[in-house]
């Protein structure tokens, strides 16, 4: 009895709300990351796993000071590719690459 009640409840729940695969709806752009930006992640990111391993004031630090400067290489760098596509879209030959 509790089995068909629960698929009975399963099957509802799926035709009113739908399914869904789990994933992002969306990949990340990543197009314009160059090797600082890479470089600034996987700091952030080694950081990230030594104050999650040892959470002190030292490690919090750290990871607060990788975060800053990974948001500042991303800022940098994403303003340094989306001006060059812009410049490159005002030309001629940027208008036909325009879909």
């Amino acid at each position: 009895m509790w089995v068909k009640m629960a698929t009975c409840i399963r099957k509802v729940a799926s035709e009113v709300f739908g399914v869904t695969k789990g994933s992002r709806s969306e990949p990340k752009d990543t197009w314009w990351w160059n090797k600082e930006v890479q470089k600034a992640i996987k700091d952030k990111k080694e950081c990230y796993r030594r104050l999650y391993h040892d959470r002190n004031a030292d490690n919090e630090q750290r990871y607060k000071v990788a975060k800053r400067a990974t948001k500042r290489a991303v800022s940098e760098a994403k303003g340094r590719a989306y001006e060059g596509l812009y410049q490159r879209l005002s030309t001629k030959e940027g208008e036909r690459e325009v879909y």
